[in-house]
């Protein structure tokens, strides 16, 4: 605070600074300008696109990756390569509920994200799509998922509608803990049990063990990533793990990478995989040391960067399953 009792530009939330400036809230926006989405689709369909991070595939990604991971597993314990029905069937699954869980999202943080400078410009903090609307877009994609839910089989089905509870709960949870990338990751690997429930029509082991070591990959990959906003967060009162931890985030990452390497090493082990999955294992350990050895936390391009790099971890270890399976 200054002497007069109110906060410098510098520590002011971004809408406040915007409205100071007179500009709108662009700085470090996490919206891409000259996109696909700029280019082809007719321009009242581009604000509802951006909202489903349309032109943002890493969410997708790293949705997508555990389902594969589990069903190409469950695949390969019985010396099978992996059905190319289900890897579609997730692929859009992970679409349209990775756009579902954003659009609900944005619809509960409207208030927070105008005032956070990487998502004020965010379709509904920006204005660009009302509350309604965006209601009307997370109906019409859950609509589209729970079609695809239901040519998983009965398991999958059961296990794909308890996961709701987890993801309606996510964005509250950076209002009661500094821990939100914990339950991140307890809703964005959910897929490893699902996946393994629709290729083998029962849960075992090793899908609760990809399902562990995700959590931990998921605590990691969102710290960093959560880095990009401690400013504002600490300023408006929203907790992450990136503030939590501090300094202490380099360590943190060890022990969370390393945690997630031993998971999946133990389902690759209790799936009765061959030497071929501990190659996927150890391309992704090293590139688990690039992120480590190179992360600039005060850096948020840096941040956003090895956030992103994560979808290789997901296709190293995808790799080290099929390699496993002698279908690569």
């Amino acid at each position: 605070m200054t002497a007069a009792g109110k906060n410098t530009p510098q520590q002011q939330p971004a809408r406040q600074r915007a409205s100071a400036s007179g500009h709108a809230p662009e700085t470090r926006s996490d919206i891409p300008t000259g996109s696909w989405i700029d280019r082809y689709p007719p321009t009242p369909w581009r604000p509802f696109l951006r909202l489903a991070r349309a032109d943002r595939p890493i969410g997708t990604w790293l949705l997508l990756w555990p389902c594969w991971w589990s069903a190409s597993m469950a695949a390969a314990a019985d010396g099978q390569a992996p059905s190319i029905y289900l890897l579609v069937l997730f692929a859009i699954g992970a679409l349209v509920m990775r756009g579902a869980g954003c659009t609900y999202n944005d619809v509960v943080d409207r208030d927070i994200d105008g005032e956070v400078a990487r998502t004020a410009s965010r379709p509904i903090a920006a204005g660009l799509v009302s509350v309604r609307e965006g209601w009307a877009l997370l109906v019409g994609l859950s609509l589209v998922g729970l079609a695809v839910l239901l040519q998983l089989g009965f398991p999958a089905i059961w296990l794909g509608l308890i996961s709701l509870a987890l993801v309606a709960a996510y964005p509250f949870m950076k209002r009661i803990t500094y821990w939100p990338q914990a339950w991140l990751g307890l809703t964005f690997n959910w897929g490893a049990l699902v996946g393994w429930a629709a290729a083998d029509h029962a849960l075992a082991a090793p899908a609760l063990l990809l399902y562990l070591g995700g959590i931990a990959w998921t605590l990691g990959y969102d710290t960093i990533y959560a880095h990009q906003d401690k400013e504002d967060d600490l300023l408006i009162g929203v907790k992450s793990a990136a503030l939590k931890l501090g300094r202490w985030t380099r360590p943190a990452l060890v022990v969370f990478f390393l945690t997630a390497l031993s998971f999946w090493t133990a389902a690759g082990w209790a799936a009765g995989l061959n030497a071929g999955y501990l190659i996927g294992i150890g391309a992704v350990a090293l590139h688990f040391g690039w992120q480590i050895l190179t992360l600039e936390i005060d850096d948020h391009q840096d941040c956003l960067t090895k956030f992103k790099a994560n979808r290789v971890v997901g296709f190293l270890l995808f790799t080290g399953i099929l390699l496993a399976a002698g279908a690569a």
